[in-house]
This record gives C-alpha cells, sequence and structure tokens, in this order.
C-alpha cells in the first residue's frame, strides 16, 4: 500500500513526520493522514515528496521501480590524428586555409596589429566547410587573445572567419575591425547602433554604439569554427 511505502521510505530517508513536513512545505497532520492511509499525495505533494525521500512517483504509488531508460551515444569517432607539415601533399578532401598566426583578434579591449601574411595555413575536410556552409576562399583563421570571451574562448583560441558573412544576426560570433581594434565578439543590431556582447559578463559589460560610433565598427566575418586546448 502507499501509505506503508510512505512509512518506509521516509524512515529511509531519517526524517520525522515533523521535519518531512517541513521539507515539502505541508503540515505534520497531512502526512500523518498519507501515512495511516486516511488521505493520499496527489499531483505536485506526490512528486515533492518522492524528490525528497528519494524515490520514484511511480514506486509510491505501485511499489514498482520505474524501467531503466535505454543508454545512448551521443558521439562517434570521426578518425584518428595525423601528422603534417607543409610539404605534406594535401588529401583529396582537403584545403588549405591562410592562418594568420601574428594576428591577435583580442577578446578584451582590443588590440592593434596589422595581419602577417606569411604563408602560414590550417588544413580542412572540404565536407567541414561544406557543411558549415564556407567557401574556402573567403575562409582565414586566426588566434584569440584575451579572457573576454572565455569559457567559450579562451586565452590562445584560433577562431575560423568566413570573411563572406558580415550581416548581423543577433548571438552570433564575429571578428570585427572596431577602429583599428581587431576583436572577436557577439553583435547585436539595435535601432542605429550595434550591441557588442563578451562571455565573460561578469567582467566585459555590454558596448552600445549608436549612428557615427557604429560605423567604426567594420565586421571582417563570421566565426564558423573554433578550436581550443582544454
Amino acid at each position: 500500500m502507499i501509505n506503508a511505502r510512505i512509512r518506509e521510505a521516509r524512515l529511509n530517508a531519517k526524517f520525522t513526520q515533523d521535519a518531512l513536513a517541513k521539507r515539502i512545505g505541508l503540515t505534520k497532520a497531512t502526512v500523518s493522514q498519507w501515512e495511516s492511509g486516511t488521505t493520499e499525495p496527489r499531483g505536485k505533494n506526490l512528486i515533492n515528496l518522492a524528490e525528497t525521500l528519494n524515490v520514484s512517483p511511480e514506486w509510491l504509488l505501485t511499489g514498482k521501480a520505474p524501467e531503466a531508460q535505454p543508454i545512448s551515444s551521443n558521439a562517434k569517432v570521426e578518425g584518428g590524428f595525423s601528422v603534417w607539415d607543409s610539404s605534406t601533399p594535401l588529401e583529396d578532401d582537403e584545403v588549405e586555409i591562410p592562418f594568420f598566426q601574428e594576428v591577435e583578434l583580442s577578446a578584451g579591449n582590443g588590440t592593434y596589429v596589422e595581419l602577417d601574411r606569411s604563408g602560414c595555413t590550417l588544413r580542412f575536410a572540404k565536407s567541414t566547410l561544406r557543411k558549415a556552409g564556407v567557401d574556402v576562399a573567403c575562409a582565414a583563421c586566426v588566434s584569440v587573445h584575451g579572457n573576454s570571451m572565455e569559457p567559450v574562448l579562451p586565452d590562445g583560441a584560433v577562431v575560423g572567419v568566413d570573411t563572406s558573412k558580415t550581416g548581423i544576426k543577433d548571438g552570433q560570433m564575429y571578428a570585427i575591425d572596431h577602429d583599428g581594434l581587431l576583436r572577436v565578439k557577439l553583435l547585436y543590431r539595435l535601432p542605429s547602433g550595434i550591441r557588442v556582447r563578451s562571455f565573460n559578463r561578469d567582467e566585459y559589460t555590454d558596448e552600445e554604439y549608436f549612428n557615427h560610433d557604429a560605423n567604426k565598427i567594420k565586421i571582417i566575418g563570421q566565426v564558423f569554427w573554433y578550436s581550443v586546448l582544454l
């Protein structure tokens, strides 16, 4: 009977009737009535009681344990790692994207930099770029420095930028040229303006720019990929 199971679960959880009643926001008399079989918990009271006693509502009602949910995989093996350098031939499904290694896209308050087109590249699978809808001719990779985009982009992360996508989609990450400062930020459209947001909002508050000041922000491209070392 449900009343016996309530009493059993309460004793196993080391609750008195009074302590249990206080925990679930009811009176001792209500708990006493449940255990005597005078009334039964229903709805929200049943759920709260089960959670407090660390049992399932189904067990309280029927004495049967709920069926175990099947475990499903949420990952798949894509392949191993291979070592390559500039002399390693490209595979059929590979392309090289310029990596501006000396560029520091600041994830802080910004840093003045110039692109170093030294010929460094990163390799991507063509299928990866197709899945992201990125034309290889419009893709570039740059390193990110600073802590304003943590925990998503820690200091030293590398981002891939699609320079063909310069229209703002609210909440997406973009590389921007902010009056000569290279930055990576979340952007939002405002009437006659732009909101610039960091992930690390505890240390970096939102910035809002309007009219002439907003025109100082040039969108380099949308971030379509990033890589971090844990």
